[in-house]
């Protein structure tokens, strides 16, 4: 009889025994993961993540004439990097991701044309800025994992939002120190843009390069201009004192061609001739429409967050999930028809 109960009990101790087991051994799925165990960006054609679409990009990369295939918050991972400085606060990156994302979206629901290759974009100033790990790890060195984490986290907790004006994805602008205000868009771009308001951002002069000196030799000058350096040079400037208009001998340039051809950090400046050259100095750094990235970096460090800041630089807009927006599904299927 004894025997018989000590087979009861050792079945019962096996009975609850052995799922105690399972469960330690596999009853959580959730893994563990600090930021620190993401040492690179997504390797190419690997998904950061499960909540957005997987839309593939095809990317010009000017280095070596070459295209890139890679999803699209991953891309953004290398243009928020390239795009912003890594050192600035994680609300501030936050609020760059969802401009850069509202920017490629936008471009890849509009029909391009003379793009190389049949890419989609460029990894150029003339769309976004794009470079991969290892063009950062150069540029990065010892802190590249600090903030290649850092940049990761600001994409991931951001995924998929966007940026929309009455339903449409925005012109999502933006530039590096402001002169102490935006600009408005119809006073750089001709185009006046209800989201686009120039609005006041003084933190910017608190920025160590937001004055800056360039001197242009006369026969640069003239070379780059096509017209004869005189005295009679005549500015005219918009309510934020940048200037819209340059007047040289009577030939007309805008502000931003002016100061295109001539390389000057900003279009709010001031010269004076010196012997054979011309010294230029300007306030802030950038076109000054929409998002001031000082200006967002400071903003955050005062507890602004990343919703906070773009609803300052990019008025009345709404963030929303790209998702929702009319023509994404289409978008979708063309896109995986395609790649």
């Amino acid at each position: 009889m004894k025997s018989f109960y000590m087979i009861v009990i050792c079945l019962m101790i096996i009975v609850l025994g052995v799922p105690s087991v399972i469960v330690f051994a596999f009853g959580s799925n959730k893994t563990s993961q600090n930021i620190n165990d993401v040492p690179t960006i997504m390797s190419p054609l690997t998904p950061i993540g499960t909540n957005a679409e997987n839309i593939t990009l095809s990317v010009f990369r000017m280095h070596n004439n070459d295209i890139e295939n890679m999803f699209l918050e991953e891309y953004l991972i290398g243009v928020v990097a390239s795009e912003m400085p890594a050192s600035y606060e994680l609300e501030a990156l936050k609020a760059q991701a969802i401009s850069a994302r509202t920017y490629i979206l936008k471009f890849l629901m509009t029909e391009k044309e003379g793009l190389p290759k049949s890419a989609d974009i460029t990894d150029s100033t003339i769309h976004q800025v794009y470079k991969d790990s290892a063009e950062l790890k150069k540029i990065w060195k010892e802190d590249y994992s600090k903030y290649i984490n850092k940049i990761t986290q600001a994409v991931k907790e951001t995924e998929g939002l966007i940026m929309t004006y009455n339903g449409e994805l925005i012109d999502s602008t933006f530039f590096a120190i402001s002169n102490g205000y935006t600009e408005n868009s119809e006073d750089y771009w001709k185009v006046a843009l209800p989201y686009l308001r120039s609005v006041p951002s003084p933190w910017d002069k608190n920025s160590p390069d937001f004055n800056g000196m360039t001197k242009i030799t006369s026969g640069e000058f003239e070379s780059k201009l096509g017209v004869k350096l005189t005295s009679d040079i005549k500015l005219h400037r918009t309510s934020t004192n940048r200037v819209s208009i340059v007047t040289i001998n009577g030939k007309e340039f805008s502000g931003d061609e002016f100061r295109t051809a001539l390389g000057l950090r900003s279009t709010d400046f001031s010269f004076k001739v010196v012997d054979d050259s011309i010294e230029f100095t300007t306030q802030g750094y950038g076109h000054g429409v929409g998002m001031s990235q000082y200006g967002a970096n400071s903003l955050a460090m005062i507890g602004n967050n990343h919703k906070e800041i773009l609803e300052y630089y990019y008025k009345d807009i709404k963030i929303e999930k790209m998702k929702s927006l009319q023509g994404y599904k289409d978008l979708v299927v063309k896109r995986s028809e395609n790649h």
